[in-house]
């Protein structure tokens, strides 16, 4: 009876791996099927062993695709991670197409939300159809240039704060590094702009909120693997497990604090110009516009709840904290290494607060052109998010082919391929804002720099990071001079494991303050 159980068994077991590896074979023979080029994808991994072995980070494995399908002639190609399958477009007129001419074929990331059992995670990088639309369309008047302006002394205020930890460095002769300085003052900005709350995480690194935002980004080595994981499975199998995007102990700091906030402001009427206020009056199905709005939609009156408050403000900090920061640090390290493009953003920085009356302006922020170059320098050799995701909403039949791509069908544009592209930028690896100036944008084809995305789902935060970055920029550099520390590892490294540009052992400077 044992011997008859154990055989039973082991058919079982034999039945379903056969199952399996059939499936996955056919599964990966997706992109030969439809005629696409592709590589020599092998189970369990796909195309992408390196990618989790850790030898890649997310940006470099698919500039690696870009870069063996461009060599080859081609003008799109698909990869596999795992065993899902991934269309990735070379040719610019293709791209064009999925962000732009044909945007309502993609109009979703396809990155995994569940609102119900994770409703943090369902924020409007992730959402999707009707639900992105309405929210989009509320949040757009709550970050026009308009607000900005009128949350700018808020930015004034944490700035200050922001030169008096450098200037401490600069007094006691000490190195800091890049992106922890610049992480708080990012996590200050942003609790003091989108939660309505002085964090004070410049000044004290044991702070509830700077402990949770990092937690947000920091995984051990087990919720590495499965975020990595996860993206390579099925959502509706994740929904299945109730799978969470978000750590419960952050939930729960990040909720507790927002109904905190919200409870306080609307039981003593507290108003104050900040993205949080733009939300309370959503929540109260106001309107949010003021004469100085540049942008005009027409709002849902749908009232805002609780969670979805929420929701936004961690989107604010989840989507402006890391990537912000790393950009910062990023231009820091490059601002080091190169003294005279330093010098001449000093000058411009020096130029434009003497014109106003030596103060900080919002409309003196706007008018360096020079600091415009240096950040979209930066964030071409360091793209905060390395590849743009998308998903096909509808059955999409590919420019200039008869292929159609299936309903369902992930892609990613290669962020990190195109803005290494010799053909667009000569000699990439070198550092040159020049490329920014407004003759030597004319000689490049469009959507060959994509920081921000394109089209509808262009980054609703864009104008508030590059402003959050600028300010900083503008105090040190006006009363600092910042070098390299022998500490600090050349080239710097990236984190494997993690999906935004993040530098891996630190940007160390030395500070020296100027008369």
């Amino acid at each position: 009876m044992f011997h008859n159980s154990t055989i039973v068994l082991l058919e079982i077991t034999a039945a379903i791996s056969i199952g399996l590896i059939a499936y996955f074979k056919w599964n990966l023979t997706h992109w030969q099927r439809l005629g696409i080029p592709t590589l020599n994808p092998t189970i369990p991994f796909g195309d992408s062993k390196k990618l989790f072995y850790g030898h890649y980070s997310l940006g470099e494995q698919f500039q690696q695709f870009y870069r063996y399908f461009r060599s080859k002639g081609h003008r799109h190609g698909g990869a596999y991670l795992g065993v899902k399958p991934y269309y990735i477009p070379i040719d610019l007129d293709i791209i064009k197409h999925i962000l732009l001419t044909d945007f309502d074929h993609f109009t979703t990331r396809g990155l995994y939300m569940d609102e119900k059992n994770d409703p943090l995670s369902a924020n409007l990088f992730c959402l999707k159809d009707q639900k992105w639309k309405d929210m989009r369309t509320q949040f757009t008047p709550t970050l026009t240039s308009g607000k900005m302006k009128m949350m700018f002394d808020i930015l004034v205020e944490v700035s200050e704060e922001f030169k008096s930890t450098i200037d401490e460095y600069a007094t006691s002769g000490e190195v800091f590094e890049a992106k922890d300085v610049s992480g708080r003052f990012s996590t200050d900005v942003i609790g003091s702009i989108a939660f309505g709350i002085k964090c004070s995480c410049l000044k004290n690194r044991e702070s509830p909120f700077w402990k949770y935002a990092q937690r947000v980004f920091n995984d051990t080595p087990l919720e590495r693997i499965i975020v990595l994981t996860h993206h390579a499975l099925p959502h509706k199998l994740l929904r299945l497990i109730k799978y969470k995007v978000t750590k419960p102990d952050v939930e729960k700091f990040f909720m507790d604090t927002v109904r905190n906030i919200v409870a306080h402001r609307e039981k003593n009427k507290i108003y104050r110009n900040d993205f949080m206020q733009s939300l309370l009056k959503l929540k109260n199905a106001e309107k949010v516009t003021e004469q100085i709005t540049d942008e005009s939609e027409k709002l849902s009156q749908q009232p805002l709840t609780l969670a979805q408050i929420a929701t936004q403000v961690f989107s604010f900090l989840v989507g402006g904290l890391e990537t912000t920061s790393s950009t910062m640090t990023c231009a820091l390290y490059e601002l080091a290494l190169n003294p005279k493009i330093q010098n001449e953003l000093r000058n411009e920085i020096n130029s434009v607060v003497f014109q106003h009356d030596n103060e900080l302006t919002y409309a003196g922020v706007m008018e360096m052109k020079f600091m415009d170059k240096v950040l979209c320098e930066t964030l071409r050799k360091y793209p905060s998010i390395p590849v743009i995701p998308r998903r096909c909403t509808k059955d999409y039949k590919i420019p200039q082919t008869d292929i159609i791509l299936k309903k369902g069908t992930n892609v990613f544009i290669p962020l990190l391929g195109l803005h290494y592209d010799d053909e667009y930028y000569p000699d990439p690896e070198v550092f040159d804002p020049e490329r920014f100036s407004e003759e030597n944008k004319k000689t490049r084809p469009p959507l060959t720099w994509l920081a921000f995305g394109d089209g509808p789902r262009v980054c609703i935060g864009s104008r508030f990071g590059m402003l959050q970055a600028k300010m900083a920029l503008m105090i040190l550099l006006k009363h600092y001079k910042i070098s390299v520390n022998k500490k600090t590892s050349f080239p710097i490294k990236f984190d494997k494991h993690v999906v935004t540009t993040s530098v891996q052992d630190g940007v160390w400077l030395n500070v020296e303050k100027l008369n």
